[in-house]
């Protein structure tokens, strides 16, 4: 991973010596905004984004740490492959659906709030995780090549839109509303990655 900053100046780890670059890789893990590429700072200064800890935050909850981790592992498999792929890999290995069916209609407020209250239905794995899982990915290589792919923002953008409905729907939820502000901040992130 060439785009992390070893921790005494700007060197990339690529530049390093071999054995060096492959300690400071394997020590790393989570979201570190020391390490983190400096256009997503510039873009997100917000703290809460660089939270390892905020359950409101793309990467503080165990999915958001988890998708990160795993986009990581798969752009270090993939390093020639568009990030479009590990999306696809994401929405479709997390939903247990065809990517086809992550689209506008997911968005339907009637049908959130009957997932909502449908008893049989597992919300928090079939939206929160589905999304957070999209846009933890998705804003992770922000974070670590400081872009997010024009062909991925439609998906990332989908998970965000879905999120603040499900939370503006969630009345008895505390954290709803600095939930949605954080979301704001990500919409308007990604639209100026």
């Amino acid at each position: 991973m060439g785009f992390f900053k070893n921790l005494f100046g700007k060197k990339e780890i690529s530049e390093l010596p071999k054995k060096e670059a492959e300690q400071i890789e394997e020590e790393l893990y989570g979201i570190d905004k020391d390490f983190a590429h400096d256009r997503a700072i510039e873009l997100i200064p917000e703290e809460f984004f660089w939270s390892g800890i905020d359950d409101l935050a793309p990467f503080g909850s165990d999915e958001g740490d988890m998708a990160l981790s795993e986009f990581r592992d798969w752009k270090k498999a993939n390093p020639k492959t568009e990030t479009f792929e590990c999306l696809k890999w994401t929405i479709e290995g997390v939903s247990e659906k065809d990517l086809a069916e992550y689209n506008e209609k997911i968005l339907d407020r009637t049908l959130i709030k009957s997932q909502i209250e449908d008893d049989d239905f597992n919300d928090q794995h079939y939206i929160f995780t589905v999304d957070i899982s999209v846009i933890a990915t998705g804003f992770g290589q922000l974070v670590d090549e400081g872009k997010i792919d024009e062909k991925n923002k439609p998906l990332i953008q989908l998970a965000i839109d879905r999120q603040k409905i499900w939370a503006e729907l969630a009345t008895d939820w505390e954290h709803r509303i600095e939930y949605i502000g954080n979301l704001n901040v990500l919409n308007r992130a990604l639209k100026e990655a």
